[in-house]
């Protein structure tokens, strides 16, 4: 037979397992993605803690970002290639050794290589958790009622790392935010080999030079937009890593529309929906993530928050984001992506441009509550079907480069957002006339004008979608 022969695929879960087989998956995104904010509310802690310089710190979090962002695309691939059920417990337990290992890190350095360890990790793992919901259910309802929950899981696993951050913070360590991941990690590399079928593998080459000219540029324009929130845009090295990084990801699309067997295949980009589809879930963690990120620092700095207050500040918006996942499987049959996603758009539009009029005086009902309401229900409208949009009818043999694509647009939009974000930040807080208190939310509403911009983008995105008729809905 041919290198593309199929090995003979274990049978599906038993019905009785599904829901365990669904927590186990569900435990492994909202692990992964909830690591991208834990650490927020406690940075300085860290800092005080570490040594870390002002500039360093910001490493904590773009660390482990940046690799997962970057090596997304080739962990997709690979768990098609070589078993996404192993490549999920392998993923899962490199980045629950890497946890241990920062938990117990001493100095600046020895922490931040556990944060990339478990970004390689993460991104062996995470194209592999949505692959793997897509293939265990097979049938139509319930695979919705799946990518829905997985959707809430990607969109609210940010909210709910502020929330469990500042908890763990607050009541034991910042290493504690790190510790938690162990037992949670251990637990699904010891179950999921038992109750977790493994899909359908293809013998193949994996497409080494798309793997090595994706992940460079992707990881080389993740590092230019972050080098260029510190240093700025004149700077050599992040005019360096940004022409790098185009011609990178230039060669990467040549070699993928001439090998057989690439990295990503161009015709996931056929469809237009799900094209469309991966764009917003670009742009839209790209103006999430400062509401994430700044409003921390504004509850904390300008108000005077307790770390865990400042987490629990953020637990409206998650509920909302876990109550629209239950909702949007019943909508989506009735109405179709194009009206959830584009009411969810515009609802982020009006959240985010609400915080423009943020002042050192804003309290938290209802210049908080307000626009953390609006994004919650917007998050949740707009993303849930955009999971379906790619995942639902992508073929089986994809389903991990689907996945992967899918994942990278998120995380390396929430990357470059946050960096540009940030960029705008600086460059506002070091010409403006103001200082202290009245100068940092200067900078804040700039940077949350800009991300309406961003926000906005995704509604003439959601306009491009395609109608989909009654009987060709999910």
């Amino acid at each position: 037979m041919s290198h593309q022969t199929l090995d003979r695929a274990p049978a599906p879960a038993r019905p009785h397992r599904s829901g365990l087989v669904l927590a186990i998956i569900l435990t492994c995104q909202l692990m992964l993605v909830l690591d991208a904010t834990v650490m927020n509310v406690a940075l300085p802690r860290i800092q005080s803690d570490l040594g870390f310089s002002p500039t360093g710190l910001s490493w904590v979090m773009t660390a482990y970002s940046l690799v997962f962002g970057g090596l997304l695309l080739l962990g997709g691939r690979a768990g098609d290639l070589f078993g996404r059920r192993r490549m999920f417990v392998a993923g899962t337990a490199l980045f629950t050794l890497a946890s241990l290992a920062g938990g117990l890190a001493d100095s600046a350095a020895l922490l931040i290589t556990a944060r990339v360890v478990q970004g390689v990790g993460a991104a062996m793992a995470g194209p592999s958790t949505l692959a793997l919901v897509t293939t265990t259910f097979t049938e139509p309802k319930a695979r919705v009622r799946a990518l829905a929950l997985f959707s809430a899981m990607s969109s609210g696993g940010f909210a709910i790392g502020l929330i469990v951050g500042g908890l763990l913070t607050e009541w034991i360590s910042w290493r504690a935010a790190l510790f938690i991941n162990v037992p949670f990690g251990l637990a699904i590399a010891l179950l999921a080999p038992r109750f977790v079928a493994e899909p359908e593998r293809r013998r193949a080459h994996l497409d080494l030079p798309g793997a090595v000219t994706g992940t460079l540029g992707v990881g080389a324009l993740v590092f230019a937009f972050t080098h260029a929130a510190s240093d700025g845009w004149g700077n050599a090295v992040t005019l360096g890593s940004l022409a790098g990084g185009l011609v990178l990801l230039a060669g990467f699309v040549a070699v993928e529309a001439r090998t057989a067997l690439p990295l990503v295949p161009l015709r996931l980009f056929a469809d237009r929906n799900r094209s469309a589809a991966y764009v917003n879930f670009f742009l839209g963690p790209m103006a999430m993530m400062s509401m994430f990120f700044f409003l921390t620092q504004f509850m904390q700095d300008i108000r005077h928050f307790a770390a865990l207050a400042t987490g629990f500040a953020f637990l409206p918006m998650a509920a909302l984001i876990f109550t629209m996942s239950r909702l949007v499987p019943r909508l989506l049959p009735r109405y179709g992506p194009k009206p959830l996603a584009l009411t969810g758009s515009v609802l982020m539009v009006t959240g985010v441009g609400w915080l423009t009029l943020l002042t050192t005086d804003s309290t938290y009902f209802p210049a908080l509550l307000g626009p953390l309401l609006l994004m919650g229900l917007g998050g949740g409208l707009a993303f849930a079907p955009l999971n379906v949009i790619v995942m639902a009818t992508v073929p089986s043999e994809d389903a991990g480069a689907a996945g992967g694509v899918l994942q990278t647009m998120q995380q390396v939009g929430s990357t470059l957002g946050l960096a540009v974000l940030v960029t705008v930040f600086g460059s506002v807080t070091r010409s403006a006339g103001t200082t202290g208190a009245q100068l940092t939310v200067d900078g804040m509403t700039a940077a949350f004008s800009t991300a309406a911009v961003f926000a906005a983008c995704t509604v003439l995105v959601a306009l491009t979608f395609r109608r989909v008729t009654a009987s060709a809905r999910p």
